[in-house]
C-alpha cells in the first residue's frame, strides 16, 4: 500500500510540479505530515524529489529526472487501455489522438508490459449507452469539449425542459460528463447570483458561440468528479417538474422503478398508499413532463391507471380508444 502510494507520489509531482503538500495530501487522500513523511522516503530511495518555498514553491524533482512507465505493475499495465471509453472519446472527436496515444505509450513499454496491457482489449469493451437507444453524440457536443479544453466562454441557446422556451446564458464550460449515455456539461454561469454553477444536458443546447479571446481563469479548487457526484442526484431531480397520480396493482409496483426515473420511482415508492379495496395502491410520481410519463408509463399497460393530471389521464383514454378501434374491442369506456 504505502509502496503504491510513494509511486504515485514520485509521478503526481513530475506531471505537476509545485503541487503543496496540502494538494498531495488531497490527491493521495493522507494527511500532510504523511505527505512529508513519505518525500523523505523517496528521498532516501534516491529519487531526488524537494520542497521549495515561496509562490513557485511546491515539491519538484531534480530537473531532468524523469519517472520511467517500464517501473509499472502488469495489473496497472493491463489497466491502461480500460481508462476511457470508445463510444465518448469517438463522440468527442478524440478517436485518433486517443489511437495514436496508445500507440505511442506501448512502444515505451518493456515488452511483458505492453502484452499485459494489450492483453485488456481482448477480454474488456466498456460500452457507455443504455439498450435500446441508439448513440448519437450531440452534434454541438465537439465544439463545446473545444471550449473546454480551452478554457473559453461560451454563450449557450438551452431549450429548457417541459416548456417550449429556450434560454440564453453565458457559460464557463468547466468539464463534460457522460451518464447513461447523456452527455452533460457542467459550468459557471458568471452573470448568475454567485456566479452560481449549473449542468446542462449538452442534447438539449441548440447553439453556441464563444465569446471574448482570452480565456477564463479557472477556478482551482474545483473538483470536476466531486461536484458530480454531489450535485447528480439533485439535478436529476430537477428535471422532474410534473407529478402523476398513479393507482397500480401490485406488479405496476413493482415494475415502475424499471420504466420510470430513478428518483422519481424512488419518491413514488415512499409515498405510496396502502391497498384500496381492489389491492391497488395510490403513489404521485415526480415526471419530467406528460409526453415523457406517457411513453415511460405505457409499458405498465393496464397495471397503472392515471389520476392526474387531466391532460396524461385524456393521453391514456386516446391511446386505449386507439387500440379498441384497432384490435376490434367492443365496448370500451
Amino acid at each position: 500500500m504505502r509502496a503504491a502510494r510513494l509511486i504515485r507520489m514520485a509521478l503526481l509531482v513530475q506531471s505537476s510540479p509545485g503541487l503543496t503538500a496540502d494538494a498531495l495530501a488531497r490527491e493521495l487522500d493522507v494527511s500532510r505530515r504523511t505527505v512529508i513523511r513519505d518525500a523523505r522516503a523517496l528521498q532516501e530511495a534516491g529519487v531526488p524529489i524537494r520542497a521549495e518555498r515561496g509562490r513557485a514553491g511546491g515539491y519538484h524533482l531534480a530537473p531532468g529526472h524523469r519517472t520511467r512507465l517500464t517501473t509499472l505493475h502488469p495489473t496497472e499495465a493491463e489497466t491502461l487501455y480500460l481508462s476511457g471509453l470508445p463510444t465518448a472519446l469517438r463522440d468527442l472527436g478524440l478517436s485518433d489522438a486517443a489511437d495514436t496515444a496508445r500507440l505511442k505509450l506501448s512502444a515505451t513499454l518493456l515488452p511483458s508490459l505492453r502484452a499485459a496491457a494489450e492483453s485488456s482489449v481482448r477480454r474488456f469493451h466498456l460500452d457507455a449507452p443504455a439498450w435500446f437507444r441508439e448513440p448519437s453524440a450531440p452534434e454541438l457536443l465537439p465544439e463545446l469539449a473545444r471550449a473546454v479544453w480551452s478554457d473559453r466562454t461560451v454563450e449557450i441557446t438551452y431549450a429548457r425542459p417541459g416548456r417550449d422556451d429556450t434560454v440564453t446564458r453565458l457559460l464557463q464550460p468547466y468539464g463534460l460528463v457522460l451518464k447513461a449515455g447523456v452527455w452533460y456539461v457542467v459550468g459557471r454561469v458568471p452573470d448568475g447570483p454567485g456566479g452560481a454553477w449549473r449542468t446542462y444536458r449538452v442534447d438539449r443546447v441548440t447553439a453556441l458561440s464563444p465569446t471574448g479571446d482570452e480565456p477564463f481563469v479557472r477556478d482551482p479548487g474545483f473538483d470536476l468528479t466531486g461536484y458530480w457526484r454531489a450535485n447528480a442526484e439533485a439535478f436529476a431531480r430537477t428535471l422532474l417538474r410534473t407529478t402523476a397520480t398513479l393507482r397500480l396493482t401490485e406488479r405496476g409496483l413493482a415494475r415502475l422503478p424499471a420504466v420510470a426515473d430513478p428518483a422519481g420511482a424512488a419518491e413514488a415508492l415512499a409515498s405510496a398508499s396502502g391497498p384500496d379495496a381492489d389491492g391497488r395502491v395510490t403513489v404521485a410520481l415526480p415526471v419530467e413532463s406528460e409526453e415523457v410519463a406517457f411513453a415511460q408509463l405505457s409499458e405498465l399497460g393496464a397495471d397503472m391507471e392515471v389520476l392526474a393530471p387531466e391532460g396524461l389521464r385524456e393521453r391514456f383514454r386516446a391511446h386505449a380508444r386507439d387500440l379498441a378501434a384497432l384490435y376490434g374491442v367492443a365496448g370500451q369506456r
